[in-house]
């Protein structure tokens, strides 16, 4: 019986040492702290950047002047890229499908005429609480926006978007047409029969098959039939909103020169060419003397066409143009609304020293142009 007690405790003495052995790390035990300096680095986690995604209208080749302004931002975003979904052809039917299946982009380029009402809509983010607490980004500061351009992108006090683009209606002209007729350029002096003139000289038949291959001037829907009615002394809407008086005389006048242009082949392509060969393609590929445009329109660095700028010709009443505006808004849908508004803020700035001039008053000047 002592026996079987002395080889239980034993027993138990050496699986007691056996279990001390194995907790025990092997070699010298140092029970010593190492200095903090000898520690190794904490690893921290790479931030996963959520991404911010931007619809637009742009072309391929706009898209990819674009993309170099997106690279550069995203360079130097901590916690968000922008991603960009270009969309040129039926761009307002998708983005409008988009926001209807709560599937659209965070960001997304509107004209003008677009804001108020998706605004009205509820589909589109308020950001005046968040301008108004930004101090850091130069492009958050409305008071450096122009004041027309900027109530573009307002609805009933409250700001939608920032506005990025506010480019005036130009008359671009092809020098080489011009010379080869014998006329004299568009100058500040022209006038309404000025150019209806010389459109109706620039128009020919040039391979002799009997149909005209080369026209003065092209019209598709733009430029807007507003400028033309404003240039006769007449209105679309009146300034209180109350009236539309465009069966004014002034308006009717307006209206008149616009249908005496259009799609007549005397002085403009028919509407199926303009549709066949393209707007704006037509005017570089050296088929059209005269095009209305803008700044983005990049009539102007046309490799291998001569072109000339200048201010539109006068109307009856005054020269006034249009000036058709753009901004970035954010959709109210996004899962992102305080990055997306980041995005916004350095897309803006990006943008603003892309190839246009900006619509903000500091940086109307010679130096950034």
């Amino acid at each position: 019986m002592k026996k079987s007690i002395f080889t239980h405790l034993v027993v138990i003495m050496m699986l007691a040492s056996l279990a001390l052995a194995a907790c025990a790390p092997k070699g010298a035990v140092d029970t010593t702290e190492p200095p903090l300096g000898d520690k190794p680095p904490a690893q921290e986690e790479p931030v996963e950047k959520v991404t911010i995604r931007l619809s637009t209208w742009a072309g391929v080749e706009e898209s990819a002047e674009l993309q170099q302004v997106i690279d550069e931002i995203n360079a130097g975003a901590v916690n968000f890229q922008i991603v960009h979904e270009p969309s040129p052809d039926d761009y307002y039917t998708k983005i409008q499908t988009a926001l209807a299946g709560h599937a659209s982009a965070d960001l997304l380029w509107l004209s003008q005429e677009y804001i108020a009402g998706f605004g009205d809509q509820g589909a589109l983010l308020d950001i005046t609480d968040y301008l108004s607490a930004d101090s850091e980004n130069p492009a958050a500061d409305l008071d450096d926006y122009f004041p027309d351009v900027l109530q573009t992108a307002q609805y009933q006090g409250r700001t939608y978007g920032l506005p990025w683009i506010a480019q005036p209606v130009m008359l671009y002209y092809n020098r080489a047409l011009f010379q080869e007729a014998g006329l004299d350029e568009p100058n500040m002096d022209w006038t309404w029969d000025n150019m209806k003139e010389t459109a109706a000289a620039l128009t020919k038949d040039i391979d002799g098959d009997g149909a005209n291959d080369q026209w003065g001037f092209t019209m598709s829907g733009w430029p807007p039939i507003h400028m033309f009615i404003w240039q006769a002394g007449g209105e679309v809407i009146s300034k209180d909103l109350s009236s539309s008086p465009i069966d004014s005389p002034e308006a009717i006048q307006g209206a008149q020169f616009y249908s005496d242009m259009i799609y007549d082949n005397v002085h403009t392509p028919p509407e199926g060419v303009i549709m066949e060969q393209g707007f704006g393609e037509m005017f570089k590929a050296g088929k059209i003397g005269m095009f209305m445009g803008g700044a983005a329109d990049d009539l102007d660095r046309v490799e291998g066409l001569d072109v000339g700028v200048v201010a539109v010709p006068s109307g009856p009443a005054n020269r006034q143009t249009f000036a058709w505006t753009a901004s970035t808004v954010i959709a109210a849908q996004t899962d992102y609304p305080d990055l997306a508004y980041e995005a916004l803020v350095k897309l803006t700035e990006g943008l603003h020293h892309w190839k246009i001039v900006a619509p903000r008053i500091s940086l109307a000047n010679v130096e950034s142009i």
